[in-house]
């Protein structure tokens, strides 16, 4: 198996007047080469904070990473100096933020701020940097990119914007690109053409992806594998179409079940997920889906389940119940 990039134990804590927030309770995944990685979860869960404790973007005070190993290419993120983990992100790892209404700088051009990592990172004069900002605006669909090169943020649609957000992660060509929930500001419409950029993009140029979101079903047709998120735990993770197929975790379930589906054939209504999410400023020593859930018996309030294989060998799920049989582990 060709990992790309391996996460063992990671762990991320922020220091807050009220107590310390366990927002990542030592999860460990690991990423193969050219494969899309799809994380989902509601808001919260540490979707996004996980991947940015991976490139130590985790401002210090008040987060912390306070445990686990981040390898890629044979050597650990965590614990190089700070000009080597510079010249890793962007470069090699890009991270493509969510809110491409307030990403970019209203007072430089899309042409200028598109160029920067590439002249940064290679030493490119301000010429070739423009001219390889061209090249990724027309890869990603910006129609007169050389025009367009000399607009400001402003100027572009939400669209255009998240599309040059795009250009910008992949200019440098990096082996790993990962988004951050692309598509939260934009209409269902220009949701699915980014999609479908993303999909075109990575079969020819091969890359490797983390998608983060909440949005199941975007992940449905873009990723190979997808880790649920949930209290800063994975709990569980599977290929796309065996979670889909089989989801295990009552989370999961709840999670699919709140879709709607064209292809039913009777009414059936939306199921809900009751209660609230769990309070992470308590140590996670229990199931933090517990109170929640319709399956919970003494032991997920006493003890959090870890991670186990199912049937399926890439199929593991951290839950003390079989939601299919109803018996205990």
């Amino acid at each position: 198996m060709d990992k790309l990039l391996d996460v063992k134990g990671l762990e991320t804590q922020f220091r807050t007047r009220e107590g310390v927030v366990h927002a990542v309770n030592g999860i460990s995944f690991f990423l193969r080469k050219g494969e899309t990685l799809g994380v989902v979860g509601e808001s919260g869960c540490g979707k996004s904070v996980s991947m940015m404790s991976m490139l130590r973007l985790i401002p210090d005070p008040p987060g912390k990473v306070v445990a686990g190993e981040v390898l890629f290419c044979g050597q650990d993120l965590l614990k190089i100096s700070d000009d080597n983990i510079r010249k890793i992100r962007g470069s090699k790892i890009s991270f493509v933020f969510q809110d491409p209404m307030t990403s970019f700088n209203p007072v430089l051009t899309i042409g200028e701020q598109v160029a920067e990592p590439y002249r940064v990172h290679f030493g490119a004069s301000k010429s070739e940097g423009l001219e390889r900002a061209i090249k990724y605006l027309d890869l990603v669909g910006i129609p007169n990119a050389r025009e367009r090169v000399n607009d400001y943020p402003h100027q572009f649609s939400g669209g255009m914007r998240q599309r040059v957000m795009i250009a910008m992660g992949l200019i440098c060509e990096p082996q790993i690109l990962i988004a951050d929930e692309p598509t939260t500001a934009l209409d269902v419409t220009i949701q699915a053409q980014i999609v479908d950029l993303v999909n075109r993009l990575q079969a020819e140029l091969g890359m490797t992806i983390i998608w983060i979101t909440h949005d199941l079903g975007i992940i449905a047709g873009l990723a190979d594998r997808v880790n649920v998120m949930y209290g800063g735990f994975i709990i569980e993770t599977a290929p796309v179409k065996e979670l889909y197929k089989n989801p295990m975790h009552p989370y999961t379930i709840g999670l699919l079940g709140s879709l709607p589906r064209m292809n039913e054939t009777a009414y059936r209504r939306l199921t809900s997920i009751e209660g609230l999410p769990p309070v992470l400023l308590e140590t996670p020593h229990y199931c933090p889906f517990e109170s929640r859930c319709q399956y919970a018996i003494e032991k997920c309030r006493q003890e959090n389940p870890l991670l186990r294989a199912e049937e399926c060998e890439e199929h593991h799920v951290a839950c003390w119940i079989n939601t299919k049989t109803r018996k205990e582990y």
